[in-house]
């Protein structure tokens, strides 16, 4: 068994494909693994792939073409999950889709296309919740989040504070992966990695917003005492969530 691996981003991913498909192998003799690798596996042939912008493209517009842009989407997100398993499930859904096109998004009985849909289904889930559960806090004139989500959805998440908040300068920062948006007044937001040192500041520095309080008065103020049901809430807005969340500080 050929095992192809590459670091843990998309564009590395769509390289890694590339070159996994281009070793005319066999599909049944190869597998596709996102580093860090863990426990090696016997009789097993361990080759890394670097990323190359060319190989990348050609995986995306062969997607975007000879499948479809919903297709595509599918694997974006597949590829933001954090299944060790995701990019073999990736490789696995584009044999089917380049032999079948379009109407493979909708062959949920075939194993690989399933695989693929369960990835897409729950990085769309989480991104969903932390719309809802995100919350900014002000630090020398920018409004800043902490999030510790278990899915790489920063980019999922930005295209809709953008719109919702486009004067504003604000930053949504990953603390799992050292990543953050960064979104300046009236401009287009960026992803930039941070520092341990900046990682650090940003955790440490004195929150300046006058609405913290106010917002923490609000949430206690309208609970209905009679009506708590915390194995509901619990349900609803998992414990994990809770850690940023201003109410529950």
């Amino acid at each position: 068994m050929i095992i192809f691996t590459c670091k843990d981003t998309f564009e590395d991913m769509m390289s890694c494909i590339y070159t996994a498909w281009a070793s005319r192998l066999g599909h049944k003799n190869i597998r596709l693994k996102t580093e860090p690798i863990g426990n090696l596996e016997l009789f097993c042939d361990y080759r890394h792939v670097d990323h190359d912008p060319n190989q990348t493209a050609s995986v995306i517009r062969s997607i975007q073409k000879k499948i479809s842009f919903r297709a595509y989407q599918m694997v974006y997100r597949a590829a933001m999950s954090f299944q060790e398993e995701k990019l073999d499930i990736i490789y696995r859904f584009l044999i089917y889709g380049f032999h079948y096109g379009p109407s493979v998004v909708n062959m949920l009985q075939e194993p690989a296309v399933m695989n693929l849909f369960e990835l897409d289904r729950k990085v769309l889930n989480e991104a969903h919740l932390f719309r809802e559960f995100l919350r900014f806090s002000e630090i020398d004139h920018v409004l800043i989040s902490h999030i510790e989500p278990k899915c790489d959805v920063l980019t999922i998440l930005a295209p809709q504070f953008t719109d919702r908040m486009p004067s504003e300068n604000w930053m949504i920062i990953d603390d799992n992966r050292w990543t953050a948006v960064v979104h300046p007044c009236d401009q287009d937001y960026y992803m930039t990695t941070l520092s341990e040192d900046e990682l650090n500041r940003l955790k440490t520095s004195e929150i300046s917003d006058i609405y913290t309080d106010l917002w923490k008065v609000f949430f206690e103020t309208i609970g209905v005492e009679a009506r708590k049901n915390p194995r509901c809430q619990r349900t609803m807005m998992p414990l994990w969530y809770r850690k940023h969340m201003t109410e529950f500080l």
